[in-house]
């Protein structure tokens, strides 16, 4: 099959590769090219359409990345089978083709001041520690050393991994300091485990709906992945055992405590089965923690039941302190812990100093806790307020949760999320739709709100005006 010329324009400000990338997903979820076919190599689609091979390399990388296509080595890029959707009522419904990952990261931050973001997954930045950060930036700027201009230290910020040591404690974690590596971030921390543990071909449990960031670092590296559903005490460990005896994969990715996107917490007993399963069938579990210190009260984690035997721990600061910083950390058992390490030290050498004593600044000076409790308290009176316009306007809520910036919902008269997220985006309100959440983009009829990011009345405007379309 010969693929049609894609029309590119130099001129327009949607770079080259992204064109590039639109125009093929387009003609791929027209069926105008089948699974299957072969893409023109590199060198012809540079001549054809007047472009660098770079550029092309570029697209097809993202394209691979995406799940549209995918290399065989010495015989160049095939277009690869379409996921079947799950649940969908109608066989000829087809989710718009711009709604994706890309699309998402790419509006959520370009150009923020000039958006409304109910989809954001962001504080506000007034919502924020900036006072307390530039205090310590003041502070770290008179102090002696050469942390300003050299190299960190390979596993981060020793008096930091102590204060972590304690805070892990106070979940009933017990580890010291050689089990514990800061990272640029959960991301960061992921990434790792990712390239240590995931092989091109390896199928890799995630969180069905999950954190749609995951899913895009995991398929870059050719892993398969395959979603475990979620349920309203965490995931379902009867389909979670299914798709290990059918997949024997060796690695769980999950976000356990105010899920993203449905704000669940896991329950005691939904944790102990996982800790079995992944007992009974050789499994790491990687629980991501990164909105725990959300949570007023006693959450259950796998960690805490598991002492880093088979859980590699992760979390961050990006969410409730700055995402400008970038400080995250894992913790797991010594053996990992060392090799994690070694891999951070080949990818990347160290982290930020600076980032990682500005944190650490933060949390000894008592500045911490009390932005801890107003942040509690601001998302409680938002959410609530945020679930009872939502459901005036015909929203069903996936649960209430007990902390944390999401909630889950979709409205029953209406279940094509893609045509309102187009919509919205047009009107300058960026939505996230359920699909983005979904492992390949499945069908879903729900939508992710943070409730710090819903008070524009804009938003129920525009909701209240779909209704009556």
């Amino acid at each position: 099959m010969t693929m049609p010329m894609l029309s590119l324009d130099s001129h327009d400000s949607l770079p080259l590769i992204q064109q590039i990338v639109t125009a093929v997903k387009k003609l791929i979820d027209d069926r105008a090219i089948r699974p299957g076919a072969r893409m023109p190599s590199i060198r012809s689609f540079a001549q054809s359409h007047g472009v660098s091979r770079f550029t092309v390399v570029q697209a097809y990388d993202k394209l691979v990345a995406m799940g549209y296509l995918h290399s065989r080595q010495g015989s160049g890029f095939y277009v690869s089978p379409r996921p079947v959707p799950r649940d969908l009522p109608d066989s000829s419904y087809r989710l718009d083709s711009a709604i994706d990952v890309v699309w998402l990261l790419r509006n959520a931050l370009k150009d923020r001041s000039s958006k409304t973001m109910p989809g954001a997954w962001w504080l506000p930045a007034s919502w924020m520690v900036e006072t307390g950060i530039k205090k310590s930036l003041r502070m770290l700027s008179l102090k002696d050393g050469e942390f300003l201009t050299a190299y960190g230290t390979p596993a981060g910020y020793l008096p930091l991994r102590n204060l972590l040591q304690r805070k892990l404690s106070g979940i009933g974690v017990v580890a010291d300091t050689s089990q514990i590596v800061l990272t640029s971030g959960v991301t960061h921390a992921m990434d790792l485990v990712t390239r240590y543990f995931v092989r091109p071909g390896d199928a890799v449990l995630v969180d069905d709906p999950g954190y749609f960031i995951l899913f895009g670092g995991l398929k870059s590296f050719g892993a398969r992945i395959v979603g475990v559903p979620w349920n309203q005490d965490g995931p379902d460990t009867d389909a979670m055992e299914a798709l290990i005896q059918e997949y024997h994969p060796r690695i769980f990715f999950t976000n356990t405590v105010l899920h993203n996107p449905t704000g669940v917490s896991i329950s005691l007993p939904v944790a102990h089965r996982m800790l079995q399963l992944a007992e009974k069938y050789d499994m790491i579990l990687v629980e991501d923690d990164i909105y725990g210190d959300f949570h007023s009260g006693t959450a259950t984690r796998l960690a805490t039941l598991d002492q880093l035997k088979r859980v590699i721990y992760v979390s961050s600061f990006s969410k409730s302190v700055s995402a400008s910083l970038r400080v995250g950390y894992f913790a797991c058992n010594r053996e990992t812990a060392e090799s994690l390490c070694d891999v951070k030290l080949l990818t990347g050498l160290t982290t930020s100093e600076v980032s990682e004593q500005l944190i650490y600044q933060l949390l000894t000076d008592g500045h911490y806790r009390k932005h801890l409790d107003k942040l509690r308290a601001k998302l409680l009176a938002a959410r609530q307020t945020t679930i009872t316009r939502l459901e005036a306007l015909g929203f069903t809520v996936y649960c209430e949760p007990e902390g944390g910036m999401f909630i889950w919902a979709k409205r029953d008269d209406q279940d094509n999320t893609a045509e309102l997220t187009s919509l919205a985006a047009k009107e300058g309100i960026m939505l996230a739709p359920g699909n983005m959440f979904r492992p390949h983009h499945e069908y879903s009829p729900w939508y992710r709100f943070n409730v710090a990011h819903c008070g524009d009345e804009t938003i129920y405007d525009f909701l209240r005006h779909s209704v009556s379309k």
